[in-house]
Order: structure tokens, then sequence, then C-alpha cells
């Protein structure tokens, strides 16, 4: 039986640049560290004490990478907390919290220009 999603990759031009801002920014931890081949990473950062990860692959080693397009929605406990976090240390949202029928969210974009939604 599934009982969790494991990682999701998110394909990023420079490993290092996409790493400094979901642990800075974001205020991930990182998780895996690992090297897979001479220019490249296996990178998993997620929130803390969270079972599901990002993976920071590489594009150049995905051929395809503009198709894999991953739809990513993180909850957290108090939203406007958590965006007012997030903007003070750089991250850029398209969206500020917006309350709808189901509940508050956000949109932000991380150094490579992927979108992802915060939920509160």
């Amino acid at each position: 039986m599934i009982k969790q999603i494991a990682t999701v990759a998110v394909y990023v031009e420079d490993q290092q640049k996409a790493l400094e801002f979901w642990t800075q920014k974001a205020g991930f931890e990182v998780y895996a560290n690992h090297p897979m081949g001479p220019a490249a990473n296996w990178i998993e950062v997620g929130p803390k004490g969270a079972g599901s990860r990002l993976v920071l692959y590489p594009r150049a080693m995905m051929k395809n990478w503009q198709e894999q397009k991953a739809s990513i929605v993180f909850e957290c406990d108090d939203i406007h907390q958590t965006y007012e976090r997030m903007s003070a240390n750089g991250v850029t949202f398209s969206q500020t919290p917006n309350q709808m029928s189901w509940g508050t969210y956000a949109t932000f974009e991380d150094v490579d220009g992927n979108q992802f939604l915060l939920k509160g």
C-alpha cells in the first residue's frame, strides 16, 4: 500500500541557486545531497519534519524537462505568516493570499520560474 509521496522533481537550471532559494528563502531543510555524476547532485529538500520532498533535478539531464511541469501545493498552518516570512526572505509572489470558499491560497515562483501554491 502506498503511504505517502516520497519526492517530486522540480527541474532547475542551476542546482546551487535552487538550493539557496529553497533553504534560505523558503526555509526548507536539506535531506539529501549526493553526487550523481560529474556535474550534478541528487538534492532533496523539504519542510522540517516532512515526509515528502522536492528533488532539485538539473534540467540538462532531462531532455524533455519542459513537458514535466509539476503542480505542487504546500499546506501551511498560517498562510499569512508564511507569506510574510517568505516575502521578507525575497520570495516573489505572483498572487498574494486570496480567500476563497475552499480556503486561502497564494502563488509564488522559484528562481527558475516554476510556480507553486501555498494553501492555508
